[in-house]
């Protein structure tokens, strides 16, 4: 069981270092469509739209991003707990 725990909690951490990217990435990138990019929006978005869904983007100003990673946060640090 912890050896399950401790995957998660790596994939977690993964995921929150390619979320970072796409969110620093959004700040320089204009076109989606080239490689590798296209395939960091097809990992990142579906998640995000969750949240967008809750918080739209303000003004241009999308901070859905700041939820994402507060859920990650939340869920990597209670498995963390969970594993002792």
């Amino acid at each position: 069981m912890e050896s399950i725990v401790i995957t998660l909690v790596n994939f977690l951490q993964i995921y929150i270092v390619i979320l970072t990217v796409r969110v620093l990435a959004t700040w320089f990138i204009q076109d989606w469509s080239g490689q590798p990019w296209a395939t960091l929006a097809q990992l990142t978005d579906p998640y995000l739209n969750l949240f967008r869904q809750v918080i739209p983007p303000i003004g241009g100003l999308d901070l859905s991003p700041i939820l994402a990673f507060l859920l990650l946060s939340f869920l990597q640090q209670g498995l963390q707990a969970v594993a002792g």
